[in-house]
C-alpha cells in the first residue's frame, strides 16, 4: 500500500492505472477510521481493481464554532486498517495542497436547506467542494459513502447527476455497535455516562421503524421518537424530521420513499442517526 501526500503524485499513480485499464474505487473519509469506514473499504475492494482511501479532515465543512481542531486523528492506525483491508493507496494531503486561496466552491440548494444543513449552514458547501475536488483528482469509477450520513449521500448523488460526473455512487448500510449505537468517530468524545445516554437515538430509530411500518403518519412517528429522546436527561434534540428521500423536503404523509433523520446532542457531542422507508 502506498501513501500519497500531494495531488500530483496521486494523479500520476491514477493515470498509470487508468492506462492499464484498471477500475478505480474511492472511499472519501476524514480519518479516525472505524468499522463503518471498514465496511466501505471492503465493498470497494470487492468491486474495483484499485482502492483509494482519502484521509483528510476537510476544514471547509466545519463552522467557526465546530470541532475542527478537536476532531480525532490517528493516521498510523488508519494506515494499518487500510492496509489490512487491501487498500492500494491512502491519499493524505495537507490543507495547503487542497486549497490555494480558493474562490470557487460547489454548493447545492434545496437538499441542503433542511436537517443538518439548517443548523450547519456552510457544511454541505464544504462537503460538495471537497468531494468534487477528490473526484477530479482520483477520477474514480465508483465512490462509496455510508448511509449514516443520509443527507450527504442524497446531496452527493444529486451533485453527480447535475454536474455530469461519470461516477457511480454506492451507498452502504449503517454499521452499529452491538447495543445499537451507530458507529461514529465522534463517539470517542462520549463519557461512559454519555455513551449509555446515546442509546436513546437507536431506541428512537427502532420505535420509528415499527410505527411507520404500521401506517402511522409522519407527526405520530416523530412525536414518539422525540418522546424517547426527551426522556433522556443528557440528550438535547437538534432535529427529528421526516423528509422526502430525494429532495430532503419535509413530508406529512408517507406516500413515497422517505428518510427519517435526527441530530441529537449528548452533552456537547452532536450525534446523528436515521432510517429509510421505501413505499
Amino acid at each position: 500500500m502506498q501513501v500519497t501526500k500531494t495531488v500530483k503524485e496521486t494523479r500520476d499513480l491514477i493515470k498509470n492505472w487508468k492506462r492499464e485499464g484498471k477500475t478505480i474505487g474511492l472511499v472519501p473519509t476524514m480519518g479516525f477510521l472505524h468499522e463503518g469506514h471498514a465496511s466501505l473499504i471492503k465493498r470497494c475492494r470487492e468491486e474495483n481493481d484499485i482502492v483509494v482511501v482519502s484521509d483528510f479532515v476537510n476544514p471547509t465543512q466545519f463552522g467557526p464554532t465546530e470541532d475542527l481542531e478537536a476532531y480525532p486523528r490517528d493516521f498510523k492506525r488508519d494506515s494499518e486498517l487500510c492496509e489490512s483491508l487491501g487498500a492500494d493507496v491512502i491519499f493524505h494531503p495537507e490543507p495547503e495542497d487542497m486549497y490555494h486561496d480558493p474562490h470557487a466552491f460547489v454548493s447545492i440548494d434545496t437538499l441542503s436547506d433542511t436537517l443538518c444543513g439548517k443548523t450547519r449552514p456552510i457544511h454541505f458547501k464544504g462537503v460538495c467542494t471537497v468531494v468534487s475536488k477528490l473526484f477530479n483528482i482520483v477520477t474514480p469509477d465508483r465512490a462509496y459513502f455510508g448511509q449514516k450520513d443520509a443527507q450527504q449521500l442524497a446531496i452527493i448523488r444529486k451533485m453527480v447527476q447535475d454536474l455530469n460526473f461519470d461516477i457511480q455512487i454506492v451507498g452502504c448500510p449503517i454499521i452499529r455497535e452491538e447495543d445499537g449505537l451507530a458507529k461514529s468517530s465522534r463517539n470517542t468524545y462520549l463519557s461512559e455516562e454519555e455513551r449509555k445516554a446515546a442509546l436513546c437515538l437507536s431506541r428512537a430509530v427502532k420505535a420509528g421503524q415499527n410505527m411507520i411500518c404500521k401506517g402511522s403518519k409522519a407527526e405520530e412517528v416523530l412525536t414518539k421518537m422525540r418522546e424517547i429522546i426527551e426522556a433522556e436527561p443528557l440528550a438535547k434534540i437538534d432535529y427529528v424530521s421526516m423528509v422526502d428521500a430525494l429532495d430532503m423536503q419535509p413530508v406529512e404523509i408517507v406516500e413515497k420513499d422517505v428518510l427519517v433523520a435526527m441530530a441529537v446532542y449528548i452533552g456537547k457531542t452532536r450525534l446523528i442517526d436515521n432510517f429509510s422507508y421505501e413505499v
